[in-house]
């Protein structure tokens, strides 16, 4: 997928990328990218002519032929680089939209619940339950989706 400029990042800006084409997104089940994302799953896209914009990722090697990229500041999960190449977290692009996964991997290791999980009852945000003055006081240290 080509895109005029896809960016993306950490959570606190310290590490920022360029991707001059998006590859294939999939979502893996295996154990080490539950662990990676601290979720179900570790949702990826294949990052084609990445450059490092800002700042530098560290890396942790989780096995003899794979390692995974992270934010040392503020620990956000960036990389799965193996020899075919690299794959960028999607929830890490500034338009995560632009890698919608079309393909799932590692299945034997999946959660048996993750079927059920949009059929989940829904209760409101913890935004939606506070009053406007706890709201306004809110200050997010996020950087935003974009430079």
């Amino acid at each position: 997928m080509k895109a005029e400029t896809i960016t993306g990042g950490c959570q606190c800006g310290a590490v920022r990328y360029a991707i001059g084409e998006l590859g294939r997104a999939s979502i893996c089940h295996c154990r080490m990218c539950q662990k990676a994302f601290g979720s179900f799953f570790g949702p990826l896209v294949s990052a084609i002519d990445i450059v490092w914009t800002r700042g530098e990722r560290s890396i942790f090697h989780s096995s003899n032929r794979r390692c995974r990229g992270f934010c040392a500041t503020c620990g956000t999960p960036l990389t799965f680089e193996h020899s075919q190449g690299i794959e960028v977290a999607i929830g890490s692009l500034d338009h995560p939209e632009l890698a919608a996964p079309t393909v799932q991997v590692n299945m034997t290791e999946q959660c048996r619940f993750i079927g059920g999980l949009f059929d989940l009852p829904v209760v409101p945000s913890i935004e939606a339950e506070m009053d406007a003055n706890a709201t306004e006081e809110l200050i997010s240290y996020q950087h935003p989706d974009h430079d």
